[in-house]
């Protein structure tokens, strides 16, 4: 069990939204917020999480922030052994459950479709992302679901592991 308290949630939550503030993909914020729980140090979960930013290498596909929650629930309860299908169901039971959640507060799990993007501008992105400027968090929804993505997360440990 994972020493963890309600403030310590909540700081993490925060945390997630500083990470992004500071520059970091969506990803990477929700999962250096919680990485030390599981014995990743934080600079090793930035480079794990970094390839999924932009909804996957700014390909706008799945949300950074979901990537995010997939990635901690993995850490969380995600099987060692592949002939352990019982606990890979129950890794994706998680999954489905936290991401019916994020669906449901965000409208959707895909990154362009939370951006609002239309197909020309989709298959415009390039690899290159975006310069972070007062403009850039003001017209962008993803500090938000760095948030909401933190706080499921965390609502989920609360759960699991707190009485």
């Amino acid at each position: 069990m994972i020493g963890i308290t309600d403030s310590d949630l909540e700081l993490r939550v925060t945390r997630a939204v500083e990470n992004f503030m500071a520059g970091y993909g969506c990803c990477q914020s929700v999962v250096a917020a919680f990485s030390d729980l599981y014995g990743l140090d934080e600079v090793m979960a930035k480079r794990i999480a970094a390839g999924f930013g932009g909804g996957v290498g700014r390909m706008r596909m799945m949300c950074g922030a979901v990537s995010g929650i997939v990635m901690l629930v993995g850490l969380d309860c995600g099987q060692t052994e592949g002939s352990d299908r019982e606990g890979k169901s129950a890794c994706y039971k998680v999954v489905q459950e936290l991401l019916a959640k994020s669906k449901e507060e965000n409208g959707s799990l895909i990154c362009a479709e939370i951006l609002g993007l239309k197909g020309v501008e989709k298959a415009a992105s390039s690899y290159v992302p975006s310069p972070r400027t007062a403009e850039y968090y003001k017209s962008r929804p993803c500090a938000a679901k760095v948030e909401s993505a933190a706080r499921i997360f965390a609502d989920y440990l609360k759960h699991k592991y707190l009485p």
